[in-house]
């Protein structure tokens, strides 16, 4: 049994939030903390007033109460606070946050606040899993009805491997994604992220008139240049991807090759 934090960047009363929950619970005790509203697309932001502070609010899941607070602030900002007010003295065993209305992929994965959230969690030591599922792209800021039978289950999976079994050294999340026809017996692939990103923005006929809002969300990855292997590529087969994510940002390269290029001529 250990002690798991759960938050999302939907808000605290996304039907997301509880449905992961309800597959975290058997594990062991769950203290959701989470932004009092929708705060998709937040990333790692450390956003929110401060005279802003958590609030605590009645959560039963299954028939069992929760405890759990929100906070008017982006997910990585609730969960730093949540480290300075809540876990002083003992840090969760795992984040979970989502379930996110939307896929996180490819290179778009850093604007994502339930992957934002779970790099603030990995900067404390504390390993993540950010689960998202796939939905129209109209229904990523609603709360539209879903099933959330088969994203629970790979949540619930995930989260047992993850809390049983200590992972490879530099893997700091593990990124999951279900696509919205999978079932239960839909295969699993481990992944790498493309380098491509997901989502990108189109404005018609922009000018430097053009607002902020004009732009719409849309596929920005290219199918003929998409890597195999990929947690596009695999995920575009209709199968769920597990990408291992780490904190680490530092290219992979040989950091002798860099020097030899910075000294050449």
């Amino acid at each position: 049994m250990g002690l798991i934090l759960a938050t999302n960047d939907d808000g605290i009363r996304s039907p997301g939030l509880r449905a992961l929950v309800e597959a975290v619970l058997p594990f062991g005790d769950v203290v959701v903390v989470a932004p009092s509203t929708q705060k998709t697309s937040y990333g790692r932001s450390l956003m929110g007033e401060k005279t802003e502070r958590f609030l605590h609010t009645e959560y039963e899941v299954s028939g069992t109460m929760v405890e759990a607070y929100h906070c008017e602030c982006s997910p990585a900002r609730a969960i730093l606070h949540a480290f300075d007010v809540l876990f002083r003295d003992r840090k969760p065993d795992l984040l979970v946050s989502g379930i996110n209305y939307g896929e996180n992929l490819g290179t778009n994965i850093t604007i994502s606040g339930t992957v934002g959230a779970g790099l603030q969690a990995a900067s404390f030591g504390v390993p993540a899993l950010a689960v998202s599922v796939q939905t129209p792209l109209g229904d990523h800021h609603e709360y539209s009805r879903l099933d959330w039978t088969v994203v629970r289950h790979f949540a619930r999976r995930f989260a047992s491997l993850m809390l049983e079994k200590k992972l490879p050294a530099d893997v700091d999340i593990l990124n999951l994604n279900v696509p919205s026809g999978a079932t239960s017996e839909t295969p699993f692939r481990w992944t790498r992220l493309s380098r491509q990103p997901y989502f990108s923005n189109r404005i018609d006929s922009p000018t430097l008139l053009s607002c902020l809002g004009d732009a719409q969300c849309c596929y920005g990855f290219d199918r003929s240049k998409v890597e195999p292997g990929s947690d596009i590529s695999v995920f575009n087969q209709g199968l769920v991807t597990v990408t291992p994510i780490s904190a680490d940002l530092t290219s992979r390269i040989d950091l002798r090759q860099l020097a030899a290029t910075a000294d050449g001529p």
